[in-house]
């Protein structure tokens, strides 16, 4: 493990190659590096799997790397309907099928932790381990309470109106979340805020960013099925960050799953890849060397 991670944003190495891969009612941008036991890591709101550019330096060393650009987010295609997360698991386990890939760990952070779920209660034997990231799963554990916290008023924040007051503003929207839930604000570059800001103010992709959060209440009645349905068992490191979810992340990842360890990135916010992306690489590296 290096001492330094490179934190310039979406800088994969050159041995990475991009693929648009169609799934079932999407085509998702995906970048594919490396050789090995196949790791696929899911990126959230605010970001796109551009956010894993640093970790995935390290890990394309000795393992297959899958990072694709969710449904509707980043470069993937914008289909009307699918924004549950039961469905864009279903991408995922295509994309997957598309590269020949039987079983993967997972690395998630936000709502992609949310895909992640259902794609590893879905298809347990297609995930190894798993690296989950501070943000909860709807319908699980406290999530009542999680969501009448004022902090989280964006979860119901969407519609024509919301959307034409959002347009040619992404930047000032995106940067109420840089600011307001990392531990140090001045840690997210300029470089990192416009990159993203860019990326959201393509067409269509701030209304698909609203549709994640929409989606949320049929992600919560299908994981309340997945999880009466019984407990993950493969090994899952529930990373918290200490300004954020801390160690309620693992809290929470024990009511779905059986193997969990706790672990928390300090002194960071919700943007772990930003605002520490040294302490939050060691993590998942050493996790999923094991």
């Amino acid at each position: 493990m290096p001492s330094s991670v490179s934190s310039k944003v979406g800088s994969f190495p050159p041995t990475f190659r991009s693929r648009n891969i169609k799934t079932n009612g999407a085509t998702l941008h995906v970048r594919v590096g490396g050789k090995g036991p196949a790791v696929v890591m899911l990126h959230g709101f605010g970001d796109t799997g551009d956010m894993w550019a640093p970790v995935a330096a390290i890990l394309v060393e000795d393992q297959t790397v899958v990072v694709p650009d969710l449904r509707g987010m980043g470069l993937s295609s914008h289909p009307q309907n699918g924004y549950d997360k039961k469905t864009q698991a279903h991408d995922v386990a295509q994309v997957m099928d598309k590269l020949k890939i039987e079983k993967a760990a997972l690395v998630t952070h936000d709502i992609g932790n949310m895909v992640g779920y259902a794609l590893a209660a879905q298809f347990p034997a297609r995930v190894t381990r798993w690296v989950i990231i501070d943000a909860p799963l709807p319908g699980i554990g406290p999530w009542d309470e999680i969501i009448r916290s004022p902090a989280l008023w964006h979860f119901n924040f969407r519609g024509p109106d919301v959307e034409r007051l959002v347009k040619g503003r992404e930047r000032i929207y995106l940067d109420r979340f840089y600011d307001e839930i990392s531990a140090d604000p001045k840690v997210i570059d300029e470089e990192t805020r416009a990159h993203y800001a860019l990326l959201y103010a393509r067409p269509h992709a701030m209304h698909d960013a609203f549709e994640q959060f929409a989606a949320f209440a049929q992600d919560a009645r299908d994981n309340q099925e997945f999880a009466a349905k019984g407990k993950l068992t493969m090994p899952v490191l529930a990373v918290g960050a200490e300004k954020s979810f801390g160690a309620a992340q693992a809290e929470e990842l024990r009511f779905v799953a059986t193997n969990v360890t706790s672990a928390i990135v300090a002194g960071s916010g919700h943007w772990v890849m930003e605002e520490n992306p040294i302490a939050t690489t060691q993590l998942v590296v050493t996790f999923l060397s094991k």
